[in-house]
C-alpha cells in the first residue's frame, strides 16, 4: 500500500499518480493542500527520504522568499511547511518505510515492487 501527497493541479503529480494506478498498486491519496501534514508527518516524511527539510522545500515559490526561508535552521522550515503546505515539494509517495520524490515521475518505480 502506497500512500501519494498529491497536488491534482500539478503536472507532475498527475503522472505520478498514472504511473501508480497502471501498476494496480493500492493507493492513498493525500491532497495536502486541502489535508495539511503535521510536524510530526513532515518530520516522518523527511526520515522515510534521508532528506534534510531545505530539500524537500519549494525554494522557488514567492512564499518561500516571502517568509525569507534562504538559510532558516531546520525547526524553522518544518514550521514553514507545516504552515503554508505549498512549499513542500510534489509529489511524494511513501509504503510507510521508504519515501521518493516523483520528480521526476518515474522515480516511484522503486516503489512499485
Amino acid at each position: 500500500m502506497l500512500t501519494i501527497y498529491h497536488n491534482p493541479r500539478c503536472s507532475k503529480s498527475r503522472q505520478t499518480l498514472a504511473l501508480i494506478e497502471q501498476a494496480n498498486t493500492d493507493v492513498t491519496i493525500v491532497e495536502y493542500l486541502k489535508t495539511p501534514l503535521e510536524q510530526a508527518q513532515i518530520e516522518a516524511l523527511l526520515a522515510q527520504l534521508g532528506l534534510e527539510p531545505i530539500e524537500m522545500m519549494r525554494t522557488k515559490e514567492d512564499e518561500f522568499k516571502a517568509q525569507n526561508l534562504k538559510g532558516a535552521d531546520n525547526q524553522t522550515l518544518i514550521q514553514a511547511m507545516v504552515n503554508t503546505p505549498k512549499l513542500i515539494e510534489r509529489p511524494i509517495v511513501t509504503n510507510g518505510e521508504t519515501a521518493i520524490i516523483g520528480r521526476p515521475p518515474e522515480n516511484v518505480s522503486a516503489l512499485l515492487g
